[in-house]
């Protein structure tokens, strides 16, 4: 069983504050939980709603329906701007003092001003609707007494305790004598009370550590900022330096110099800083630096919608910087990949020498999940060697890779330059040289292409098959879930492409490709390098995520040939 909960009002009215401590609630009392928040970019009003979903199996996609809507102000423009998402069987939770007409929904008027105003102040409105929320679904009170105490234990007694007893009284409230007519029989699983919960930023933050990382520079910009404060956080504790720079150009060039002094470094943007880091990554490219590029997709160009979600910046990715230089592309599709191929973003880039983008969006980094994580954590490898006095840093070799030393590390000159250089990293032109190094350059990658292979799920002779990329993964899974005629195909690694790919593009399948852009990114990839063709698109590009359900009705249409 399941029940979606949908809250909205405005920004500077502690939705976040429900949002950070409602899935935790639940979590801890053996429930599975998944949110999202889609907000306006503003400080204080506007207009903004999270959506938590509450189930006993694992949830991890966002959905179009709520069973429950509070709404945190009064009137209905708040409600207007999610009304696609309510029926004649969603309970609409307003407060008493607003007024809320011509809805096809039930309506449900509740004190929550009063009670807040009663627990101390017209504020606390969020933790009288997080106190019904638990009470409603017959939540122990004393877990929400914990998860508030622990949540604003450093904002002062006096705001502790009020927020407590705001939080009790709507409790209370709810849990007697709810006058609705819902059923809620959700199964609680004591596994669960033992998941990592987290967002994406916190696990490709997280995953950042586990690769050894020791350096992290970048300029805020959402949705990308959350990895640089959780690596922020985790410096208290850890080796690792983060920089605020003042802008994305220093922000790549100091991770350059990391990369060169020995570090494991990574930044983390946007599109929009991306692009100011572009010279740089054609550096990395010249001097063979590894360097990590985190890389938050949201809509563009220029601010375009800087809060919501989009899959635009792929080509972008692929194409960005001046002159001819590998790249890999990975694009973690839960947030169990987000951890994993952000240390394996880590590894490639050591290996091999090259910009590796970890290709994440605003939905990956603001979805917030309970999982199990039971894969194994590897110490880093090292791959930096001990420099003798003849050392050559571009030294030609078959494969294109030199050994890498560091300044200090062996008796060796380091020298690395932006000029065309020779084996020992001084500037020449040469034109027989400039041949020899732009040809090693180009075949790093020549034995790559099964780093992560694409994964199919399904049987392997469906007759239909989804091809989606990115966060857009448990989506498609979800909303193809029973259709037995129809197979997923997700890639993880987006470049090169993985050489698994065509075996499972030939054939007389139907193919439908979705993605979170409005051009089809993936399939001109696929057109360009593969010259696969035989496919439809379904594409997104308002700034919200796909819904669980268009999805579904879109390969149903599919199937019958009407897409």
């Amino acid at each position: 069983m399941e029940l979606s909960v949908l809250i909205c009002g405005e920004a500077g009215q502690g939705i976040q504050t429900i949002e950070s401590l409602f899935p935790k609630i639940l979590k801890n009392y053996g429930l599975n939980v998944f949110s999202y928040k889609e907000y306006m970019s503003r400080v204080r009003g506007g207009s903004n709603s999270t959506l938590i979903r509450i189930s006993d199996t694992p949830v991890r996609a966002f959905r179009r329906k709520a069973d429950l809507l509070f709404s945190l102000s009064p009137g209905s423009v708040h409600i207007t701007r999610v009304v696609d998402r309510i029926d004649k069987d969603t309970i609409v939770l307003v407060d008493s003092s607003a007024q809320v007409d011509g809805l096809d929904a039930k309506v449900v008027q509740v004190p929550i001003s009063e009670l807040a105003s009663k627990a101390g102040n017209k504020v606390y409105s969020n933790s009288v609707v997080l106190g019904m929320l638990c009470g409603l679904l017959k939540l122990p009170l004393e877990n929400v007494i914990f998860a508030i105490e622990k949540w604003f234990c450093n904002k002062g007694p006096k705001v502790c305790e009020e927020n407590k007893r705001a939080a009790v009284l709507g409790h209370d409230y709810l849990y007697s004598d709810t006058g609705m007519t819902i059923k809620i029989d959700l199964k609680r699983d004591s596994k669960v009370n033992g998941h990592l919960l987290m967002n994406g930023a916190e696990a490709v933050a997280l995953g950042a550590l586990a690769a050894g990382c020791t350096f992290v520079s970048s300029y805020p910009m959402s949705p990308s900022t959350g990895v640089l404060t959780n690596l922020a956080a985790y410096s208290k504790d850890f080796d690792i330096i983060v920089e605020q720079a003042e802008d994305e150009i220093s922000a790549m060039n100091m991770a350059l110099g990391a990369w060169y002094a020995g570090a494991r470094a990574l930044v983390t943007t946007s599109g929009g800083g991306f692009a100011l880091m572009t010279e740089a990554l054609s550096l990395a490219g010249m001097i063979e630096s590894p360097i990590v590029i985190h890389l938050a997709q949201r809509p563009g160009p220029a601010t375009g919608l800087p809060t919501r979600t989009e899959q635009g910046d792929l080509l972008f990715a692929l194409f960005s910087g001046h002159g001819e230089f590998e790249r890999v592309i990975l694009a973690p599709g839960n947030l169990q990949q987000a951890f994993s191929c952000t240390v394996k973003a880590f590894e490639i880039a050591d290996k091999y020498q090259v910009p590796v983008f970890v290709l994440t969006d605003q939905y990956l980094m603001d979805m917030i999940y309970n999982f199990e994580y039971t894969d194994e954590i590897k110490e880093p490898s090292s791959y930096v060697v001990k420099t003798f006095s003849d050392y050559k840093r571009y030294e030609l070799t078959d494969n294109g890779i030199s050994k890498r030393g560091i300044p200090g590390y062996g008796e060796g000159f380091v020298c690395v330059d932006s000029d065309e250089h020779d084996e020992f990293g001084r500037i020449t032109e040469d034109f027989e040289t400039r041949k020899k190094m732009v040809e090693k350059r180009l075949r790093k990658l020549k034995d790559f292409a099964d780093e992560i292979p694409a994964e199919l799920i399904g049987k392997k002779d469906c007759e239909y098959l989804v091809i989606c990329f990115g966060s857009t993964r448990e989506i498609v899974l979800e909303a193809v879930r029973d259709l037995t005629k129809v197979a997923v195909l997700h890639l993880q690694q987006l470049y090169p492409l993985p050489s698994n790919l065509p075996e499972h593009l030939n054939g007389s399948r139907k193919v439908l490709i979705v993605e979170s852009n409005a051009t089809s990114q993936l399939g001109k990839l696929l057109k360009m390098e593969l010259g696969f063709t035989n496919f439809k698109s379904l594409t997104k590009y308002n700034g919200l995520p796909f819904y669980v359900e268009e999805v579904r009705e879109s390969v149903e249409k599919f199937l019958k040939g009407e897409l």
